[in-house]
């Protein structure tokens, strides 16, 4: 089948991907949209992974306050360039997880950043909770250890669903920008601070 220069270009406006990319995807799939675009999200995934270990040391700080002045936000992102700092998705990206962490309130960064001492106490209230519901003493452990998924997504901003498209995760979203800008990006680090709020 041939590809179009019309078919390159509607792949392009629906992934965001390069021109050669979109027509390497669509030569490969035999001019399947759909399977090439499944095609190029493998390949940006692969180039994600490939891209996690580049440093990232520009980036911006934004700062999103909502609410009439009642809840504000502070994020750090970083990318590899100042080039892709300024760029508006870029800018985009950052505006979004802001608004990520005023709406869901995390807690944590990522799962590895919740402390031992908590994990423990959550995994015994919810032994407790499985036991008081008749569960088995057998299958308590699998429970608990599923349940505390729930916990991740509530507390983890990596784990928690996004926003504006809750069937994808904040670390899905950051995986695809990575593959899409084409540079390592990091969420470093981020603040709430509530009106009236006191801290813990």
């Amino acid at each position: 089948m041939a590809i179009t220069a019309e078919m390159v270009k509607a792949l392009r406006e629906k992934t965001g991907a390069g021109m050669m990319d979109c027509k390497r995807a669509l030569q490969e799939t035999g001019g399947d949209m759909d399977k090439a675009t499944e095609y190029l999200r493998e390949k940006g995934l692969a180039a994600a992974a490939k891209r996690a270990g580049r440093t990232a040391a520009e980036g911006l700080v934004d700062a999103y306050i909502h609410l009439g002045g009642k809840l504000g936000v502070l994020v750090e992102v970083n990318c590899e360039t100042d080039f892709v700092a300024r760029t508006p998705e870029f800018r985009e990206f950052v505006r979004d997880i802001a608004m990520q962490v005023a709406a869901a309130n995390p807690q944590y960064l990522a799962k590895e950043d919740v402390p031992a001492a908590v994990l423990d106490k959550e995994r015994e209230i919810l032994r407790v909770q499985a036991l008081n519901e008749g569960k088995p003493e057998k299958v308590v452990d699998r429970i608990v250890e599923g349940r505390l998924e729930k916990f991740y997504s509530e507390n983890c901003l990596l784990e928690q669903p996004f926003i504006k498209d809750p069937d994808k995760k904040v670390h899905e979203l950051l995986t695809e920008k990575i593959a899409r800008i084409g540079e390592n990006i990091v969420i470093r680090r981020f603040v709430r601070f509530q009106l009236g709020e006191t801290q813990a």
